[in-house]
């Protein structure tokens, strides 16, 4: 990317062996996020351009001296931060605090919207997948890289549990995701505010069972209207812009939760004072995916869940600029890179 709006397919140098920790990654599919298109709207020009992709898939094609538990020729998946999974935050289970980590496509290490990836870190980033999970499930799999782990965390960090009332702010990929993992947990009444038919379809066959199209305070009176005036119990907020997140905390009844996995767009958080009021914990930030994987991997093999539905554009690599187009134009919820 060199610059918004400019996303070009550009010759570089293999990726190689840097660190005794790393590994080369050869990418098989990989995806655009909706956090992309944030720099993709925004970001100045630049002479170097920033590589950009932060999930992926692969085969493992070399590995550093120091690598002890991944293999060359591995089926691999690559979360969006790399982290070395013995430092107190990953043991804690937050790799994306590793004191040793960071993340892909920030210009910290280079992106996997490529032929190749260099992994750091790689025994305590990479996810070793079954070599016989086939093509179908992919998609899926490469969900657990960001999106569903992303979703499952807003779910978890808003308290989602059997019984209670959860409501999903933003239709795009991740709040789609949220809709599955707020069913997974037990939610017995899931709202999704969304406005698009497609995603709105998608979230219902997810387990969505009310839908609020409209915005600002006509969206939180219809959804007090669902939930006899009080509220929800759990908000997924996963959106980032200032009226989300004041949606979200005006929609949560008292002693309620909010998760917030929407990148914020602002400093400040807004409505403050009603949640400190309503004595509302909120709580969320960039997922770890990394430990989650192994609660959720499981029920995607086995098909109880199967988040890559959220993909409905497939592009080569030279199509990336084209992806990155129409995503941002509401053309695709989220598009996976085949290589």
């Amino acid at each position: 990317m060199f610059g918004a709006e400019d996303v070009r397919i550009e010759n570089v140098a293999d990726p190689r062996i840097l660190e005794p920790g790393d590994a080369v990654v050869a990418v098989t599919r990989a995806s655009i996020c909706g956090s992309d298109l944030w720099p993709y709207k925004t970001m100045g020009p630049s002479e170097t351009g920033r590589r950009m992709g932060h999930e992926a898939i692969g085969v493992v094609e070399a590995v550093g001296p120091d690598v002890g538990t991944i293999r060359v020729g591995d089926l691999v998946a690559m979360p969006f931060a790399y982290s070395d999974g013995t430092c107190v935050f990953c043991r804690e289970g937050l790799p994306t605090s590793c004191v040793r980590g960071g993340f892909f496509g920030n210009g910290a290490a280079d992106g996997a919207q490529a032929e190749g990836v260099r992994v750091p870190q790689a025994d305590g980033t990479l996810v070793v997948l079954p070599r016989d999970a086939g093509d179908r499930l992919m998609p899926s799999l490469l969900t657990l890289t960001d999106v569903m782990g992303t979703g499952h965390h807003a779910a978890v960090s808003a308290e989602v549990g059997p019984g209670k009332a959860a409501a999903v702010i933003g239709d795009g990929a991740v709040g789609l995701c949220g809709v599955i993992a707020a069913h997974r947990l037990g939610a017995e009444q899931i709202i999704l505010l969304g406005r698009h038919p497609d995603r709105i379809a998608l979230a219902q066959e997810f387990g969505a069972t009310d839908v609020v199209r409209e915005r600002g305070d006509e969206a939180v009176e219809h959804v007090r209207e669902l939930t006899d005036g009080f509220g929800v119990h759990s908000v997924l907020e996963c959106v980032g812009l200032d009226a989300s997140m004041e949606t979200a905390v005006t929609i949560a009844r008292p002693g309620g939760a909010v998760g917030r996995v929407g990148v914020p767009q602002s400093e400040g958080m807004p409505a403050s004072l009603p949640a400190f009021y309503h004595n509302l914990r909120v709580s969320g930030g960039p997922a770890p995916v990394r430990a989650y994987v192994d609660e959720l991997l499981p029920d995607v093999l086995e098909g109880i869940i199967e988040p890559g539905r959220v993909f409905d554009r497939v592009v080569g690599l030279n199509e990336v600029p084209d992806g990155y187009r129409a995503m941002n134009d509401r053309e695709a919820i989220k598009v996976l890179v085949e290589l």
